[in-house]
């Protein structure tokens, strides 16, 4: 990291338990890019940065006494990450196959994106979207209306 880098105004930091195969899957799974690892003495990471496109994410080991906490078990989280992508069907497919939990498979909204969802091995939920037609505000009320009611 150097002083000179453009930081995001927001920027998502995801916790774990295992930051070092946390890494590696998503470079498998989603394309991520590594940046910058701090390793802590055990091996572990204490701090790190991915790409996914132009998004920096960065990612640690659960530590207690910066209050970050991974999920357990069987949860899951309630944010969801949305990569925009060329191919839903594509990134969706890579994803599972690198061991993501399939929640919804590609299929074509109304708003004009084509999308799919996967849970990662450590309870993040992850949409892939696909422009597939620019819909206009009023389309997509009307399309909304058909599909929910009045």
């Amino acid at each position: 990291m150097s002083a000179t880098t453009n930081e995001p105004t927001i920027a998502v930091s995801l916790t774990v338990k295992n930051a070092v195969e946390a890494l590696d899957f998503y470079t498998r799974a989603l394309g991520a890019e590594e940046l910058f690892r701090m390793p802590t003495p055990d091996g572990g990471i204490a701090h790190a940065e991915f790409l996914l496109g132009n998004s920096r994410i960065f990612i640690s080991e659960e530590s207690p006494e910066w209050h970050a906490y991974a999920m357990t078990g069987e949860t899951m989280a309630s944010s969801l990450l949305a990569i925009l992508t060329e191919s839903c069907d594509t990134s969706y497919k890579k994803a599972v196959d690198a061991g993501a939990v399939a929640l919804n498979q590609p299929e074509n909204q109304f708003w004009g994106a084509r999308t799919a969802m996967i849970k990662d091995p450590y309870g993040y939920r992850w949409s892939f979207r696909e422009v597939v037609e620019e819909v206009t505000p009023e389309e997509m009320a009307k399309r909304a209306k058909e599909l929910f009611g009045s």
